[in-house]
């Protein structure tokens, strides 16, 4: 392809001046890559060459126009910024940013950046009729709101905190998920593929079938005096009868506190304690790779501990999971526990809604912290609706066709927001795994996605890192072409684990959708639009529709263009949660007091000189040395980027000259051994990357991190190892594998 030379124009600030009232957006051209028109008004975007004989990495701008091919006469050439275009070619480290295709883009929701900043001026503009637009047209409401469609007071110092959407309309969000879908002519539809821990074993619901199931489980919730606004405590693994128990509580009104089925009795029986259920919910035992977990025993722990401290369960309804465990087998309290088996399926297949306001509770869910009493996020119904629905939509560029599978566990919050609700409110077809994404080898997860033609793959980058360092083997000898869309939630992923994800198990030729959100935020708020913006490996991109992120400084001062400090959310968004539970004043002191005026997500983050936000983890995983703050996924991201390393954690430890000290545990790659070379190229590589003074002080061999069953690192139990605070180390019986604690410790001196 010839370049010729043009002379584009700006168009950003012909876009957002009306913001600058809401938003500091006077100053966006220096936040956002340079966007220009051609003399036809047309976007132009990034553009690596077409010569696929050229490897001189000679890049190029081109066309975005939705009804044709780029013409070669419309290529400028980029000064700054190296680019491969998707599905032309791997990603290298050379390269600095990944284009969507015009192909990609010429059928995307949001096709180019000038429509992104088209919807994301209106949402910043008029936040009550971008929202209420997209509320109204995509949504069933038995009543509609009134003239206010939110309100809002992020500002400690005028009064209470309060954030309020929809307030007056009445809905369903159960309603919205299955009876809308079916109106619209999905009934036959499939709604959840379910894959079992045992290869060869797994399931299927339509639209329809999914509606009678929720309805039987919400008849019989009602028969034992589950009523509007009660509780129900769910501990379920990632059986179909997960998502059914959840949208049977809110077709009723109750509020389910679903428990990731991982925590141990004690952290159980904290959260029936703290909401008091009519119910729990729970199967006897569940397979999670060749290890047998029973269920109910830890319940009954839970039950024996809560009913001590005065909060007495009446109803243990439990599933029995044949392929884990025969009932035969399972330890009973008579007048207590119920077979799910036994009752459910005998209730009438049709449920009359409760229907609810938009300020009406949904769901809790509950965050540990390492300390502390656990945290009840209360998400409410009419926002948290509106919210997730549209994220997913746009964030993984929904199709009817899609196939869509979440790697996580609907204890957590991006299986409600992510699993359950966003798909479901969209239509799509959900896949559920119930086992390991290991078993029995490796490829377990591209066997699932070849045998259900998946076309979404969103999951976390401890999985893809673990699957990294296994080899390209398990990832290549399946098809995997089905695959569109990739996403990554959880953690900040490292360029090279999203390197891999992109070029080994998406060929090159699917975007990754890098997410940024929290518990508390109940959706996704700076993600990549896959067909609108070029991607740089590492970095979330931009604020989703209607979020106002800043960056300030210590003292709450927000910063411009290419910075880094302490990520805050000026406003509030219709996913927003509303309060803990219980609790208010810790709400208002742990989220909102730290920068008034605005909502502290407790993260750090860095924008670069393009504009592009980088995530450097919570700013309690933030060392100080010397002086230096040092965030520990930065040191991480460096570890990991060499070579022989195939996973990474850091820690700070006391230091008597540094004040803290860097204290890395370290996981080769398969094949590599430790050694004092390794050691001391590993640390020469921090040094190389971020500077000496970031350089570990130790580096601790590790065959493996402790993770918990969802893979989140378990780093409270590395700081007491590297502490060599061993007395200290507290519950660790919701790892995966206890046992890596004890070869940690042994190694400690290696």
């Amino acid at each position: 392809m010839k370049s010729i030379s043009i002379s584009p124009r700006p168009i950003i600030p012909l876009l957002l001046p009306q913001l600058e009232h809401r938003y500091k957006i006077s100053r966006l051209n220096h936040r956002l890559p340079l966007l220009h028109l051609d003399s036809a008004g047309r976007s132009l975007l990034l553009m690596a060459s077409l010569n696929n004989h050229n490897h001189n990495h000679n890049h190029h701008f081109r066309h975005a126009d939705s009804t044709a091919s780029p013409p070669s006469s419309a290529v400028a050439k980029i000064s700054h910024l190296k680019a491969v275009v998707l599905g032309d070619a791997p990603a290298s480290e050379e390269d600095d940013v990944v284009l969507p295709s015009h192909e990609f883009s010429r059928q995307a929701l949001v096709p180019s950046q000038q429509k992104y900043l088209e919807m994301y001026k209106a949402s910043i503009e008029n936040p009550a009729g971008f929202w209420s637009g997209i509320a109204s047209s995509e949504f069933y409401w038995k009543q509609r709101w009134g003239d206010q469609v939110y309100s809002e007071n992020l500002d400690v110092r005028r009064g209470n905190i309060k954030i309020e959407w929809f307030k007056g309309g009445i809905t369903n969000v159960c309603y919205n998920c299955l009876d809308r879908n079916i109106d619209a002519g999905l009934a036959d539809k499939i709604a959840l593929y379910w894959e079992s821990n045992e290869p060869g074993f797994d399931a299927t619901l339509t639209y329809s079938q999914l509606l009678q199931r929720v309805c039987q489980l919400a008849n019989y919730l009602k028969s034992v005096g589950v009523r509007k606004g009660d509780a129900v405590v769910v501990y379920l693994p990632m059986l179909m009868e997960l998502p059914i128990t959840m949208l049977a509580c809110m077709r009723i009104g109750a509020v389910h506190s679903v428990v990731f089925a991982g925590f141990s009795s004690e952290s159980l029986a904290q959260r029936i304690v703290d909401c008091k259920p009519k119910v729990v919910i729970t199967c006897n035992a569940v397979k999670r790779g060749p290890k047998t977990i029973f269920l109910k025993d830890i319940v009954d722990a839970a039950l024996i501990d809560s009913a001590n401290k005065g909060i007495s369960v009446d109803v243990c309804l439990t599933y029995e999971n044949q392929l884990a465990l025969k009932r035969e087998k399972t330890k009973w309290k008579e007048g207590r526990d119920i077979w799910w088996e036994d009752v459910v399926p005998k209730y009438p297949t049709s449920c009359d809604v409760e229907w609810v306001d938009a300020e009406d509770p949904l769901f809790l869910l509950y965050t540990s912290g390492s300390t502390g009493k656990p945290k009840g996020v209360l998400h409410t119904t009419g926002g948290y609706m509106v919210y997730t629905a549209t994220t997913f939509k746009y964030a993984f560029d929904y199709k009817d066709s899609d196939v869509y599978w979440c790697t996580a566990d609907c204890g957590w919050i991006t299986g409600h927001s992510y699993v359950t609700y966003g798909p479901m409110l969209n239509g799509a077809t959900i896949l559920l795994y119930e086992g390991a994404p290991n078993y029995p080898d490796p490829g377990r997860c591209w066997d699932i996605v070849d045998k259900y033609k998946v076309t979404i793959f969103y999951t976390a980058p401890t999985l893809v890192r673990s699957l990294m360092r296994d080899g390209d083997e398990y990832v290549t000898r399946y098809s995997r072409k089905s695959l569109r869309v990739l996403g990554s939630v959880g953690e900040p992923i490292n360029p090279s684990a999203w390197r891999w994800f992109f070029n080994v198990v998406g060929g090159s030729r699917c975007p990754i959708s890098d997410t940024w959100w929290q518990t508390e935020t109940g959706g996704f708020m700076i993600t990549p639009l896959p067909g609108a913006w070029p991607q740089k490996p590492g970095s979330a991109t931009f604020p989703f529709f209607g979020v106002q992120p800043v960056i300030v400084d210590e003292k709450g001062v927000e910063l411009d263009g290419e910075c880094s400090g302490y990520l805050c959310v000026k406003s509030s968004w219709p996913g927003a949660f509303r309060t803990l539970y219980g609790d208010h004043e810790r709400y208002e002191t742990t989220y909102f007091k730290p920068f008034p005026g605005y909502y502290f997500t407790g993260d750090g983050c860095s924008r670069d000189k393009d504009g592009y936000h980088w995530l450097t983890g919570r700013v309690d995983d933030v060392i100080n040395v010397s002086g230096h703050r040092i965030g520990t996924a930065e040191v991480e991201s460096a570890l990991v980027s060499h070579p022989q390393c195939a996973e990474a954690a850091v820690v700070g430890v006391e230091h008597q000259v540094k004040g803290q000290g860097i204290y890395a545990f370290v996981t080769p790659v398969e094949g590599i051994s430790y050694s004092e070379e390794l050691r001391k190229s590993l640390i020469l590589t921090v040094r190389t990357q971020i500077g000496a003074f970031a350089a570990p002080d130790k580096i601790h061999w590790a065959p493996a991190l402790p993770k918990t069953r969802s893979g989140k690192i378990m780093r409270r139990v590395l700081r007491k190892i590297a502490a060599r605070q061993l007395d200290e180390l507290g519950d660790t019986s919701t790892l995966a594998d206890p046992g890596v604690v004890d070869q940690l410790i042994k190694l400690a001196d290696t």
